[in-house]
């Protein structure tokens, strides 16, 4: 995982801020390792991050051919301390296994953003 050094608040926290074209308000970050994951949480004050957002976060701290998820736990082991913040995850210990993209469309008819 790489750390936009550009965008962090204060030295030594794990905390950065990203503009946004989409928002007014910074998007704020907090890019953790440990316990065998890379993780990053995204929040606004007053809504949910966005597809195109999520995807600026991910581009930030890891490289396009590096999968990394969105995950709906359980919902006896959910956790909820922002109603406004998602989190992206990658293992360190192992690749995410991925389905055949026919799962989710045709390749060649990909809408560009």
């Amino acid at each position: 995982m790489n750390f936009p050094e550009k965008h962090r608040i204060k030295s030594g926290y794990p905390m950065f801020e990203i503009r946004t074209p989409f928002h007014k308000k910074p998007l704020t970050i907090i890019a953790t390792n440990g316990l065998g994951w890379d993780h990053v949480s995204v929040s606004l004050p007053t809504r949910c991050p966005n597809w195109e957002e999520m995807c600026m976060v991910k581009a930030l701290f890891w490289s396009d051919e590096e999968a990394v998820m969105q995950l709906h736990p359980p919902k006896s082991d959910h956790v909820n301390n922002h109603p406004y913040c998602l989190h992206l995850l990658k293992p360190q210990l192992f690749h995410i296994p991925l389905p055949d993209s026919l799962m989710v469309g045709l390749k060649g008819l990909e809408i560009k953003l």
